[in-house]
């Protein structure tokens, strides 16, 4: 998956998923900090398009933040932190749905569908707060043309930045690159 295709605020959920692990002491990136980030979003779009499909999301991230809280700690790892397995499988889902769609970008609609289908810790979490892919599905398709930006949902309240990678999210950028050679 190449980086420079997802948008704004999905790398920027990247940057804050990284951040959310390091502050945790997780050796790993991991789903959940993922999940977590994008519901934190203030602009985002996930929650609110998760709200509009159904999802409890004040109970999905009560439980998001424990989950967070039993992974495994590490002491002493200096900064340095990877993505786990299971969101690098996940990541790769999300750019496969992406090509089925015809979609010149990733964003964050298209992990949240991915995740619908995902059997791991954080997919179960989703559905048992009430993700269903064909309701998402359904409320994307309400969504339309706004989830097809650059920018990702909510782009009108942003400025135009020229669709390139932000220089915040460049240090996300090359701790991700490797693994998306």
């Amino acid at each position: 998956m190449r980086l420079d295709k997802l948008t704004t605020k999905f790398q920027q959920a990247l940057s804050d998923a990284q951040s959310l692990a390091l502050g945790n002491d997780n050796g790993f990136i991991e789903p959940q900090h993922l999940l977590a980030a994008l519901l934190q979003q203030e602009d985002g779009g996930s929650a609110s398009l998760l709200a509009r499909a159904g999802v409890n999301v004040a109970a999905l991230k009560s439980s998001l933040t424990k989950a967070i809280g039993r992974l495994p700690k590490v002491e002493g790892q200096g900064g340095e932190i990877s993505i786990s397995r299971d969101l690098n499988n996940l990541l790769n889902l999300t750019d496969k749905e992406a090509t089925k769609r015809g979609d010149q970008f990733i964003a964050s609609e298209l992990f949240l569908l991915a995740l619908a289908d995902d059997k791991s810790e954080t997919g179960r979490l989703a559905k048992e707060y009430g993700l269903a892919r064909k309701v998402l599905e359904k409320a994307i398709r309400l969504l339309g043309p706004e989830l097809q930006n650059p920018f990702g949902f909510g782009a009108e309240r942003e400025l135009h930045r020229g669709g390139h990678l932000l220089p915040e999210h460049r240090a996300t950028f090359n701790l991700f690159a490797d693994v998306f050679q």
